[in-house]
């Protein structure tokens, strides 16, 4: 009978154990903080560029600041890498895959820094819309691996962010859209075309 009413006792304590630990993972604090890394698959839309995607890398961390049930801000830091190619036309593509052209390979560095509003999609908190504005920082701009000092392209840029994030009790994974607000085009080699960043992003993190 001792060990019936024994193990009854330890039985109704993993249980317990186990209810406080749903609800805990259910509640969100107030204040969080995280890492992440994933793709940038970005372009640079322009007549001077070829439109098509290219993957780079993107890792980062934040800050999540839950202010109520449904919304939260999350400012963050990421280093973001970008490329493309320029090109006048097609026939240019055309000269570089079969003759050897002169088109010339661009690759862009950032420091980016997103500051995204967080709207908790359902009850469960687990699902967060995200748009918000994004500032961008060249910290090093390459043109067929030749340091292009500045020049080419401006420093700063400006975008827009939206996207899902799936939070989960450790581990988060996420996907955005980012478009382009600026003009980065330094006008330099190519007047009054404007050059525009977009980038689709995919990552995985872990939250504390």
């Amino acid at each position: 009978m001792k060990i019936f009413f024994s193990a009854a006792l330890l039985l109704l304590l993993l249980q317990s154990t186990r209810a406080q630990s749903n609800v805990d993972a259910e509640r969100e604090n107030f204040f969080r903080f995280g890492a992440k890394a994933g793709f940038n698959i970005n372009k640079i839309s322009g007549r001077s560029y070829k439109d098509a995607f290219n993957y780079n890398y993107q890792i980062g961390a934040f800050l999540q600041f839950n202010f109520s049930k449904r919304f939260g801000i999350q400012p963050e830091v990421n280093l973001v890498q970008s490329s493309s190619e320029l090109t006048d036309d097609v026939t240019d593509i055309y000269d570089d895959i079969f003759r050897g052209g002169s088109q010339k390979k661009a690759s862009l560095n950032y420091l980016e820094i997103p500051v995204l509003l967080n709207i908790n999609v359902g009850e469960s908190k687990r699902v967060k819309l995200q748009l918000g504005p994004a500032y961008g920082n060249m910290l090093k701009q390459t043109v067929d691996s030749v340091q292009g000092g500045g020049n080419l392209f401006k420093n700063n840029d400006w975008s827009a962010i939206g996207g899902l994030w799936i939070q989960l009790p450790f581990v988060h994974i996420g996907a955005r859209y980012k478009l382009g607000l600026s003009n980065i085009n330094s006008e330099i080699i190519d007047d009054g075309r404007k050059w525009c960043n977009q980038a689709i992003q995919a990552f995985v993190g872990v939250t504390f």
